[in-house]
């Protein structure tokens, strides 16, 4: 292989990323040698699992060095709605993630990427994950306020063997940064961390707390599903065929719930679960 002096620089930021990989540089080190081949706007490193708030190993500073209230609510309870977060928990795998990969068909829609997505993140974003185990994933996450071109993408996953490779090494020196775990919940996450199996997922809870504080009927747990999915992204026939039941089944589902709620719209169901989420954080 022939190898030019430009290559020079490269070689250079990759025995810096190396070299710091028991220091807490490492993910600062991590980015500068990505971004002096993408441009990107925002970056950060969790861990993902089933059922739990993802874990903070490092993120990119705000420009006014104070706390990205957004991110706190990302990690409050939007999570739960994010497609990384989905996938990652769903069908844990390592490898390079885009956007478009795991994106439900109507998540240009949803009140999750009008009120957070966009105004965070705006553009684009793409994910190198490193699957620890079978319930656990360390995702590195990079924002854009534009979106990747083909040659962006083509640039990350061709970096993405090596940027997975160190995900990994990286793993014995991290420390994650556990935000509070909401009332009620603490229980819950013990025992998903311990891989004690639980009846009711942390929005699941949420759902409940909102009928009871309000008077109203319980969600059945195929209700609290399908509510999931709708905020999520998951247009009625999508959902139908994820759940393997019929279109007017899922109909049905989303009138009892929008009845058993008192809510008229999308948008005030949204409003419910965002609410009790940032109440209970």
């Amino acid at each position: 292989m022939e190898l030019e002096w430009r290559d020079l620089a490269f070689h250079r930021e990759i025995g810096a990323v190396i070299d710091a990989l028991d220091s807490a540089q490492f993910w600062t080190r991590l980015t500068r040698a990505l971004e002096r081949y993408v441009v990107f706007d925002n970056w950060v490193a969790l861990r993902f699992a089933p059922g739990m708030a993802p874990l903070v190993c490092a993120e990119s500073p705000t420009p006014d060095g104070t706390v990205d209230a957004m991110f706190q609510d990302y990690l409050a309870a939007l999570y739960q709605l994010d497609p990384f977060y989905i996938a990652a928990t769903e069908k844990p795998a390592s490898g390079f993630v885009t956007l478009a990969d795991v994106a439900p068909d109507n998540f240009s829609m949803t009140d999750y990427y009008q009120r957070y997505f966009r105004k965070n993140i705006v553009g684009d974003e793409v994910h190198f994950n490193y699957m620890i185990d079978a319930r656990h994933t360390l995702a590195f996450s990079l924002g854009a306020t534009h979106r990747y071109g083909e040659r962006d993408l083509a640039v990350l996953a061709l970096c993405a063997p090596w940027v997975i490779a160190l995900l990994r090494q990286r793993l014995p020196y991290e420390t994650f940064d556990a935000p509070q775990p909401a009332p009620g919940e603490a229980a819950t996450q013990a025992a998903l961390e311990a891989g004690a199996p639980t009846d009711m997922p942390n929005y699941a809870a949420r759902f409940e707390q909102v009928s009871s504080a309000g008077g109203r009927s319980p969600l059945t747990a195929r209700e609290v599903e399908v509510a999931m999915l709708s905020l999520s992204g998951f247009s009625t026939r999508a959902i139908a065929e994820k759940l393997t039941i019929s279109f007017e089944t899922v109909r049905a589902h989303k009138k009892h719930i929008y009845t058993k709620l008192n809510v008229n719209s999308q948008s005030e169901l949204f409003a419910l679960f965002y609410e009790a989420g940032r109440k209970g954080a």
